[in-house]
């Protein structure tokens, strides 16, 4: 028998880990992160940039989980990321760079809360973000493609991650 919502006994836990996300403003990719926030026990989740709607089509992604997700909206991403450092968070950015470790050889502390750190769905984690984060990782791909959706590579970053904190 298929199981849903009603009859899975998946154990309820929260992770100390916040979604930043650097300008992604996309209505559906915000509804899908709100999702698997939700999916995956985020503590918070911070939308920062100038052109974040919270309408229909978000919500239609969403699937209510905006009403029980922790979250907030904030202009400045790197104001977010300068508060969090002073309270003790691991910054870490998921992007592709000529210093990014790939996820899966890298391991996550449980010694202090999480912020990752996602970008913009055309031009990533900006240049300022990158300098501050403390670790950047990257999902190695083997195809021709140099990237994918933000939400798809932050799904698999959140497995990684939680998966680990388990």
């Amino acid at each position: 028998m298929q199981l849903n919502h009603y009859n899975t006994n998946f154990n309820k836990q929260t992770f100390p880990i916040t979604l930043v996300c650097d300008n992604v403003n996309n209505a559906p990719n915000i509804g899908s992160l709100f999702r698997i926030a939700d999916a995956f026990g985020i503590e918070k989740l911070i939308l920062c940039g100038e052109n974040i709607q919270l309408g229909r089509k978000m919500a239609k992604t969403s699937r209510a989980t905006e009403k029980v997700i922790d979250y907030e909206m904030n202009l400045d991403a790197s104001e977010v990321i300068k508060d969090l450092k002073s309270k003790n968070y691991q910054i870490i950015s998921l992007e592709i760079t000529d210093s990014s470790q790939p996820i899966h050889k890298v391991q996550f502390s449980k010694e202090k809360p999480i912020a990752l750190i996602i970008g913009d769905e055309n031009f990533g984690v900006s240049e300022d973000i990158l300098k501050k984060s403390s670790t950047i990782i990257h999902i190695e791909m083997f195809g021709q493609n140099s990237s994918m959706n933000v939400v798809q590579a932050t799904n698999i970053a959140l497995y990684e991650i939680t998966k680990q904190l388990l």
